[in-house]
């Protein structure tokens, strides 16, 4: 069954239910006031006979009288046997001889010693009353019932038309249309929320369909640049063997698939960053050695001057492949910008390690000082692929920041220059203090 169909059946058995328990209630309690009236009707009459004469109790209407002695015969009025015996209190009961129920009650009469009068009044009124109370609730009960039921599915199918309108709209979307959204619901309730919920994960999912987009489109793009010059260069030495030797084209090749290579473990990298649930290995990494280590390099690799003399002690739990890959990025983007020098200076805080990589080139600009961790970016200084590399590498320093629980942040040196600062949890807060 549908919602609707539950939320009216629902609504109808609740509202039955309450209105079934009503009705009993209010025919009970409607039976018991006019009974009780009744009864003070027959005690107000047994009363006023009371006072009389004997001789002069008579019965009128529909009542029935009686005289009674004190050892309970019957001295006159209502026939010779006796009707009932009230005592003190109201009674109903259906007298011998009569085919309806009666209210008796009963009076002393004070100029008689121990004679009572008893006087009965008819139910007839209380029941045909009751009757009708119950024949006009069983015909508006269900009357009742049907207008609850067909408010209730009016309402609700008012209610839930956006919730229609949302479903059909989704399942028209397809991968190719992730551009369309569902129809806005005005409200702050539970559907207005869903609305806005639905189209905020169509964004993301748009999102994510662009973003894959581009790192295919710029992926296959990179890729096919080294293919395409070893493609020329070979079909150049099989048309004209004179022209080169085997020694070029197997440097060009072999310089080609390294680039290949590369690029392939950057895109591996990013895939495997990309998952839910991918998670690096935690060991404790001494990051001075990793920073001293890239200092030498760029020294051997390099005419540039690295100053490394701020370089104190630093240790993380982490991945030691994948820090030094981060460092080993940041570096090459420094050499790439830097005019004379670098500088890589490390200080450990109480609870974080901060690794700072400068160098004194033209700096950034604040435009892209966010876009640069994008892939595929490079800035407009460094378009060229055989200067600006593939555009992965400081995508690849953010991720495995942000796989470390670190922050990252670009900025320009006051002197001159960019300076990149990297944040990550020192190895002192992940241990336990003993108890």
């Amino acid at each position: 069954m549908t919602v609707r169909v539950r939320v009216t059946l629902a609504a109808i058995l609740v509202v039955g239910l309450a209105l079934v328990a009503g009705a009993l209630i209010l025919v009970a309690l409607l039976g018991s006031v006019l009974t009780d009236q009744v009864c003070a009707d027959a005690r107000e009459s047994a009363t006023q006979l009371s006072l009389a004469a004997p001789q002069e109790v008579r019965a009128s209407g529909t009542e029935l009288v009686q005289l009674v002695d004190r050892s309970g015969a019957v001295m006159g009025a209502s026939g010779t046997q006796r009707l009932a015996d009230p005592g003190t209190r109201c009674v109903a009961v259906e007298p011998p001889g009569y085919s309806e129920d009666f209210v008796f009650a009963a009076a002393s009469m004070p100029q008689a010693d121990g004679v009572q009068v008893i006087v009965g009044r008819p139910l007839v009124d209380v029941l045909d009353s009751t009757r009708f109370v119950r024949r006009v609730l069983l015909v508006g009960l269900p009357v009742m019932l049907a207008v609850v039921g067909g408010v209730t599915w009016i309402v609700t199918g008012r209610m839930l038309a956006p919730v229609s309108a949302i479903r059909r709209e989704v399942e028209e979307i397809s991968a190719a249309e992730l551009h369309r959204r569902v129809p806005a619901v005005h409200s702050r309730d539970e559907i207005g929320r869903l609305a806005a919920t639905m189209n905020r994960m169509l964004d993301r999912l748009q999102q994510a369909r662009d973003s894959q987009r581009r790192f295919v489109s710029d992926a296959s793009h990179e890729l096919r640049s080294p293919i395409a010059s070893i493609r020329q260069h070979t079909e150049v030495a099989l048309a004209h063997p004179d022209r080169s030797s085997l020694e070029e084209l197997a440097g060009t090749v072999l310089a080609e698939d390294l680039r290949i290579q590369c690029l392939v473990d950057d895109l591996l990298l990013l895939a495997r960053a990309d998952e839910q649930n991918f998670s690096l290995p935690s060991s404790p990494v001494d990051l001075d050695d990793l920073v001293l280590a890239e200092a030498c390099r760029l020294r051997t690799a390099t005419t540039l001057t690295v100053d490394t003399s701020a370089v104190s002690a630093g240790q993380i739990l982490g991945d030691e492949n994948s820090l030094r890959r981060m460092i080993r990025n940041l570096g090459d983007n420094a050499a790439r910008y830097a005019r004379h020098r670098i500088t890589l200076t490390l200080t450990e805080t109480a609870d974080q390690a901060v690794l700072t990589i400068s160098d004194d080139g033209p700096g950034i600009p604040v435009a892209d000082r966010e876009r640069i961790f994008e892939r595929f970016v490079r800035l407009t200084t460094a378009r060229d692929r055989a200067d600006g590399g593939t555009g992965l590498g400081l995508a690849i320093v953010a991720e495995v920041v942000r796989l470390h629980g670190g922050t990252v942040q670009a900025r320009n040196h006051p002197s001159a220059g960019a300076e990149f600062e990297i944040r990550l949890p020192s190895a002192a807060t992940h241990l336990k203090p003993l108890p």
